[in-house]
């Protein structure tokens, strides 16, 4: 499947906007759907499949805030990418909030699709960003 870089209509930023992002998350079945990107923050969904994860990352200027709305997920951060320290299960309604240079990934470690909404500050994903699997989120080197 090709991923889809250009403005699409998943993606309202710049304007006003309006949404209940629990039920677009649950509703997402995209790896990661740029849900609004502005100027200075951007929202994306996330569909991790079971048994499945982020993929380890770290963001060199960028925060982020992560909600689980669907699931169950082992949360590691550390600040080295071979010392995950901080090892936390969660679920829904739990938010992970992940400073910048901060070596993360989240495992989906339940027997359901792990739903998650993200806020990225700055935003980190071109706006419109549409990445159908974790395969084409790792082609698009960013």
């Amino acid at each position: 499947m090709k991923t889809n870089y250009a403005k699409t209509q998943s993606d309202y930023g710049l304007k006003p906007y309006v949404t209940n992002v629990m039920n677009k998350t649950i509703q997402n079945k995209n790896y990661r759907t740029a849900l609004w990107t502005g100027c200075h923050t951007q929202m994306t969904l996330m569909c991790i499949p079971v048994c499945s994860d982020i993929g380890l990352e770290l963001h060199e200027d960028t925060e982020q805030i992560i909600r689980i709305e669907q699931g169950m997920a082992l949360v590691k951060m550390g600040d080295c990418e071979n010392q995950l320290n901080f090892q936390v299960k969660a679920c829904v309604g739990d938010t992970i909030f992940v400073p910048a240079k901060t070596w993360h990934n989240i495992i989906n470690i339940g027997r359901i699709p792990l739903k998650l909404s993200s806020i990225y500050a700055p935003p980190h994903h071109p706006a419109g960003t549409i990445q159908h699997t974790r395969e084409d989120a790792e082609k698009s080197n960013y």
